[in-house]
């Protein structure tokens, strides 16, 4: 397991960025989510209330 923890020597250049892309996997979707929400209340505000246009 040590060895592999290790990744023959490599490991200072391999972790960080196993890391760096678990964190844009993992960040991607939340700004997009956080992107979309954003423009639906953007949306939202800007949409006459009361009246249904036919």
């Amino acid at each position: 397991m040590q060895e592999f923890l290790y990744m023959g020597g490599y490991y200072p250049f391999v972790w960080p960025a196993y890391g760096l892309v678990l964190l844009v996997l993992i960040g991607t979707p939340v700004a997009a989510r956080r992107r979309e929400r954003r423009i639906l209340r953007r949306l939202a505000s800007q949409e006459p209330r009361g009246k249904t246009s036919a």
